[in-house]
């Protein structure tokens, strides 16, 4: 089991920044990937960015530039910093992490966990 909640989300201008922060806690040796998502209301839930175990990092193409994803491993946290916000970024985001599962000795398929998510909004 790993536990993930997120912070750091509010209010910024058009143009502005924040920094979304999540921690993770329990079975954190597990986590093969974590990342980012965002659900706008009255839409589906889309990936924003991940970061696996070996530091590479992936965007949606709407974010590339202007939102790095980075983590410390000792501290179980991985950030997600938005620059040049745009009236089309507000959304919860939520945090997500694949966990390695095993039946017995097998391993499973991962199974992701999710955060309660964090509040944007940009105001133009």
């Amino acid at each position: 089991q790993v536990q993930l909640v997120e912070s750091g989300g509010g209010n910024v201008q058009a143009g502005g920044s924040l920094r979304l922060s999540c921690a993770a806690s329990g079975s954190t040796n597990l986590i093969t990937a974590t990342g980012w998502y965002r659900q706008a209301p009255g839409k589906q839930r889309d990936f924003v960015a991940a970061i696996n175990r070996s530091g590479t990092s992936s965007y949606v193409d709407s974010v590339k530039g202007r939102f790095t994803i980075s983590r410390d491993s000792g501290q179980n946290m991985v950030y997600l910093q938005m620059n040049s916000l745009k009236p089309e970024d507000p959304a919860v985001y939520s945090c997500n992490a694949d966990v390695l599962t095993f039946q017995g000795d097998t391993a499973l398929p991962p199974t992701a966990f999710w955060g309660r998510g964090t509040q944007v909004t940009v105001s133009s």
